[in-house]
């Protein structure tokens, strides 16, 4: 059966696709065949509620797609709120019944009709065609022309309409009219179209009719129009007053269509919008209502207009509080509805499609490789509904159009898609398959059709000219799916997507069609209609394919192609340059090779890639022969044709980006430039997935030899495969048992803990065996074993061992005594030993070799002499580790004898371990052979010295004889200033006993021990003495003090102050205890102190008493005023401060002494006679 049987009207019949404001032709059509859907429905219930019960808000924003049925709400609203007539049936009696089930919106439509309404329906760019948008007022002239053309005023010039609503105002109006048809012989609506030419009329009629002087009439039109201003609030005041003079309940609703086109690129527009709404409804208080239409994405309105812009018109939006959004579900219910509506035999017939074909659909429909997933058919009402169309074709045919506009493919004013819908589009695709049979689809290339006469030639000549040129008919059917879904960001135009939007029948061989699908891609991209990216398609603008004929154009050398696809596979893939071997942890270096090239360094190991670049990529069997004997894993690609287009197509883009990146060009140009940067950073990544997928299912060969490696991650595969390569080349890998070692382990090893079974060769591990022999082995031929030749040799095959193994197994068998290291001739040991080890840089210096065999008897002498010599047995067992303890000990001894004779200026007898110390020095630089061939030519030495000084020496230092010492040392020190006062021998001999160089030998400390203590209590005893008569006479001295009749004129206050000086002095002597400081005391307190306190005494005693009252003077005695006599304080001065002249130095006879008693009895009266006074 037809298609076109299954639907309930003719598809083919008259369906206005565009619904226009001004068309009246077909009102009852549009409004019969208006769908409510069920959004719109809801949104509505809003708007009615919000217009009926106004509150703040007048402005309604209903916004939606291109084509999506907005304007032809908008002209719905127009008509039912104004519930015109239209052939004789009013609106609202047309619109009721679209309402049946929802009782809530009939009853508000019914109150909103209810009111008395009045609807200026209009399409603002239409209006605006005559006022440039860069005028001021443009917005405002566009809204007062059509309400003055409502008022029957003359809206083309609002001058006129001013002088008509002026004239109306007063009554005159229709007499004006009358007047001019009199005079001009033309109506008033044609003469005012001609201004100009009837000024003399309108001037004669306007003043007849107003009975105004000639004169007062002369060019009443100029004065007008010179007069003429209009503002925002002027309108809002007309328009309220248009309002009132209609009745209380009265409303003016402008319903404005694509209102967001005509001011998304200014500013100022929108601004006006703003104020324009905020004015009516502050004016008319809900009276006077804005509803309007805008795109749903005003973004692709705006193009680059920038952040302020979008800011302003998110202000507008907020003064429209009310929204009615229109979706592609409110569409594809239209279009379900008013075009694919079935009858019954339609309904019964696709319910059985449905049951047959449900299971399919979403292996047919269903989009895969990261396209957006599209809602499929819900049900079988859904499904009868949509057919023959699938659900996903309305979102993205929607999708299409939006961003065919935002890249200026359509003609017209906005790029949009102009004269046709989205009704329209599917009306025409659904008549082109009328005549195909039930079962069969609508393909999404069909769509092209119904937007071809609206889209730019430019933009889609590739497809005119594959029209003209393809001998494939469907190739080119594919090229145009490839048009529309050219900047449909969310769908990836892969083959497999593709064979989906050509699906043309339920019953189709799929793969086939992809089959069909991916031939034909191939013919479009190799006549450059479109260009591939990765797995995806893209149609190709004339500009694009320019630019792609020159890419393609573009010469890369072999090299570079080789280059880049060694960093896909090297750097992308495996990515390290070693891989870790899990047997022990270790990285092993590879030799980068690709097609028989070496990329960088060499190592001994290789992975060798294959790819389909290689010239005898095909000959597997060849590339295994040249494979044998050869250390490398052999990775064989597939071949790939597309990794060879691909990776070409790369290299030619990025060339040809880099060399025209700089050159001047056209913003287009630029524009398709960049669009190939993006498309090729796409296809980088596309290829390092290919070539990973690649690896992934690669060949891998060793030896000649496929390995069995599972497909899968490609790095994983090579990785394994290099483990095999590794586990065949170093057989010998296995001597190091697995163990981990590294480079920390090596002090540790060269210092072996002693173990039960020594040195024995059975407990030698493979790897050091396998060492010590190749030492052994070149020392028999004379050969030196360097350092830098062992890790040569083991590095390599058969071995493979690392480079911490191999320095831990050399240091096992220095640790252990089997071999030795050296450097210019010196055999290298301790810590020298393992800087030398770790130092990779010197190893060409570091020659190793076999151990010195030892007798047990060296080794058992060594040891016997060890345990006598250091108090204790020896920790090594073997000769080696045994030499080197020994050495270690005798440093040991040299520090500990070195810091003990530090010490001799405390103990001058430590002075003797000088021979020792450097007889002791250089036994601790031995090497360790040393110790167990010739040091038994000094053991009896060294062990006579060790009984007869170092252990005396050693049991003084650290016994009570020390402590004993350091007692007589310190009571010398302390005691040192008392000695001469004790009148004894006793602290000469015993600073003789400290000072004895023998000491620390027999008895001598008890000896100094009785005669210290002996000391100690006779220098306690003359210093207690001493002290008591130092106290006694500072006793008397006070006391003579206080018994002079001075003192005893003194208040008890002062007589403490005097005392005290006396008291400080006692205190210091009792805490003293040095003879000579307490002496010294009191000789300084009789100089200084007791002259001081005889001063204060006499001047304290000389002032007066309180109360003493003034010599009384007669009456008649005149006053006589007094003068002040100032006594002269005495001066104290010691007696042995007065010098006495006496010619000779001594007294030597009784003469002598009575001359010199003269001489002082002198000196002593001159100082009284001088006012002094003399302390005694």
């Amino acid at each position: 059966m037809p298609l076109s049987n299954l639907f309930s009207k003719p598809i083919d019949r008259p369906i206005e696709g565009v619904i226009k404001a001004d068309d009246e032709a077909h009102l009852l059509q549009e409004v019969e065949e208006y769908v409510l859907t069920n959004e719109v429905e809801k949104r509505l219930e809003d708007f009615l509620t919000a217009y009926n019960d106004y509150q703040d808000a007048n402005g309604v924003w209903i916004s939606g797609f291109f084509g999506s049925g907005k304007s032809h709400l908008l002209k719905m609203l127009a008509l039912l709120f104004e519930n015109r007539p239209i052939d004789g049936v009013r609106a609202l009696d047309l619109f009721l019944p679209k309402l049946a089930d929802n009782t809530f919106l009939r009853a508000e439509v019914q109150r909103a009709v209810a009111v008395p309404a009045r609807s200026i329906l209009f399409n603002i760019d239409q209006k605006a065609d005559v006022i440039s948008k860069t005028e001021i007022d443009a917005l405002l002239a566009v809204f007062v022309k059509v309400f003055d053309e409502m008022c029957g005023y003359y809206g083309k010039q609002g001058c006129i309409a001013r002088f008509e609503r002026d004239l109306d105002s007063r009554g005159l109006y229709e007499a004006f009219q009358g007047t001019f048809k009199e005079l001009a012989g033309i109506p008033w609506d044609k003469g005012r179209e001609q201004a100009l030419l009837e000024g003399h009329n309108i001037d004669a009629a306007y003043g007849r009719v107003t009975g105004a002087p000639p004169v007062n009439g002369m060019g009443i039109l100029d004065k007008y129009r010179a007069d003429y201003r209009v503002s925002i609030e002027d309108f809002a005041a007309e328009v309220d007053a248009y309002v009132r003079r209609q009745g209380p309940d009265f409303r003016l609703v402008f319903f404005v269509d694509e209102v967001g086109q005509y001011i998304a690129d200014s500013i100022k527009l929108m601004t006006n919008l703003q104020t324009l709404a905020e004015s009516l409804a502050t004016k008319s208080r809900g009276r006077a209502w804005l509803v309007v239409t805008a795109q749903e994405d005003m973004t692709q309105v705006f193009g680059d207009s920038g952040k302020q812009q979008t800011d302003d018109f998110s202000k507008i939006q907020a003064r429209f509080k009310t929204r009615l959004k229109l979706t592609s579900a409110d569409v594809e219910e239209v279009i379900r509805k008013r075009l694919l509506a079935k009858n019954d035999t339609g309904y019964r017939l696709l319910a059985r499609v449905f049951d047959e074909q449900r299971n399919t659909f979403k292996t047919l429909f269903d989009f895969a490789d990261g396209s957006q997933t599209y809602r499929g058919y819900r049900d079988q009402e859904h499904f009868i509904q949509s057919y023959p169309f699938i659900p996903y074709q309305v979102p993205l045919f929607q999708s299409a159009i939006q961003s065919l506009s935002t890249h200026n493919a359509f003609e017209g004013r906005h790029s949009s898609v102009g004269e046709r819908s989205m009704l329209a589009v599917f009306q025409q695709v659904a008549v082109q398959i009328a005549d195909h049979e039930m079962g069969q689809l609508a393909t999404f290339d069909l769509m092209f059709e119904g937007i071809r006469t609206v889209l730019k030639t430019q933009i889609q000549h590739a497809i005119l000219t594959a029209e003209r040129h393809l001998d494939d008919p469907f190739a080119v059917r594919l090229l145009k799916a490839l048009f529309l879904v050219k900047y449909v960001k969310e769908f990836k135009a892969t083959a497999r997507n593709l064979t989906v939007l050509m699906i043309d029948a339920f019953d189709v061989d799929l793969p086939g069609l992809r089959r069909r699908v991916e031939a034909a891609l191939a013919l479009l991209e190799q006549q450059t209609y479109i260009q591939r990216t990765g797995e995806e398609y893209a149609y190709l603008t004339d500009e694009e394919k320019d630019v792609e004929e020159e890419i393609k154009q573009t010469q890369v050398e072999t090299n570079v192609v080789a280059e880049e696809l060694g960093t896909l596979i090297f750097d992308t893939v495996i990515k390290d340059r070693k891989v870790r071997y899990d047997e022990n942890g270790q990285d092993y270096a590879f030799t980068r090779k690709l097609d028989d090239r070496i990329l960088g360094r060499e190592a001994e190991l290789t992975i060798h890639v294959i790819s389909p670049f290689h010239e005898q990529a095909e000959e597997d069997a060849v590339l295994r022969a040249h494979a044998m004997g050869r250390d490398e894993l052999l990775v064989l690609m597939p071949l790939n044709d597309r990794l060879v287009r691909d990776l070409l197509m790369f290299k030619r883009t990025e060339k040809y980006l880099r060399q025209n990146s700089t050159t001047a060009q056209q913003d287009s140009v630029r524009r398709i430039l960049m669009e190939r940067q993006v498309q090729n950073s796409t296809r980088l990544t596309a290829l390092r997935t290919l070539v990973s997928e690649m690896l992934g299912e690669a060949v891998l060969v060793v030896g000649g030899r496929d390995l069995d490696v599972p497909s899968g991650d490609a790095r994983n595969r090579i990785v394994r495969g290099f483990h095999e390569l590794l586990s065949r080349t170093y057989p010998n890998l296995r001597m190091l048992r697995g163990i981990d070692y590294t480079q920390q382990d090596v002090a540790r090893f060269l210092n072996p803990a002693n173990t039960l079974f020594g040195d024995h060769e059975a407990t030698f591990s493979e790897a050091e065996q396998e060492v010590q022999a190749f030492v052994q082995s070149n020392h028999r031929q004379g050969l030196r074993t360097t350092m830098g030749s062992l890790i040569q040799r083991f590095e390599r095959k058969p071995y493979g061992w690392y480079l911490a193994a191999i320095q831990g197994t050399a240091a096992k068998l220095l640790g252990r005594g089997k071999l030795e290291l050296n450097r210019d001739g010196t055999v290298l040991e301790g810590d020298e030993l393992e800087r030398a080890l770790l130092n990779t840089h010197g190893y060409a210096n570091l020659v190793l070799d076999p151990q010195i065999e030892f007798t047990a008897a060296q080794v058992r002498a060594l040891r016997d002499f060890y345990s006598e010599y250091f108090d204790g047995p020896p920790a090594a067992t073997e000769a080696k580790a045994l030499g080197q303890e020994t050495a270690q000990a005798f440093r040991s001894l040299h520090q500990t004898l070195a810091d003990m004779r530090a010490r001799s200026e405390t103990y001058p007898f430590l002075a003797a371990l000088a021979g020792p110390i450097a007889e002791i020095d250089p036994l601790g630089r031995k090497p360790y052979a040393f110790y167990l061939t010739e040091l038994r030519s000094v053991a009896d030495d060294l062990l006579d010295g060790k009984e007869q000084l170092l252990d005396p020496v050693r049991r003084f230092m650290s016994g009570p004889q020390r402590t004993i010492f350091d007692e007589a040392q310190r009571f010398l020190e302390t005691q040192d200033a008392n000695v001469p006062y004790l009148g004894s021998d006793g602290p000469a001999r015993l600073r003789e006993i400290l000072q004895d160089p023998d000491v620390f030998r027999g008895n001598r400390m008890q000896e100094a021990k009785r005669l210290l203590d002996a000391l100690v209590a006779q220098a306690d005893a003359r210093v207690e003495e001493e002290r008591q008569a130092t106290l006694t006479a500072i006793d008397e001295r006070r006391a003579r003090v206080e018994g002079t009749p001075e003192f005893a004129r003194l208040d008890p206050a002062d007589q403490d102050r005097l005392r005290e000086p006396f008291y400080e002095l006692q205190r210091g002597v009792r805490r003293q205890r040095l003879i000579a400081v307490m002496r010294d005391s009191l000789r300084r307190f009789d100089e200084t102190s007791l002259p001081s306190v005889l001063q204060r005494l006499t001047q304290w005693a000389a002032r007066p008493t309180p109360g003493q009252d003034a010599v009384p003077q007669a009456a008649d005695t005149p006053a006589v005023p007094a003068t002040p006599c100032k006594e002269r304080a005495p001066e104290y001065v010691t007696r042995a401060s007065l010098a006495v002249p006496f010619a000779k130095p001594w007294l030597g006879s009784e003469d002598d002494v009575a001359a010199y008693l003269d001489a002082l009895k002198q000196t002593l009266l001159t100082a009284i006679r001088e006012g002094k006074r003399i302390q005694i």
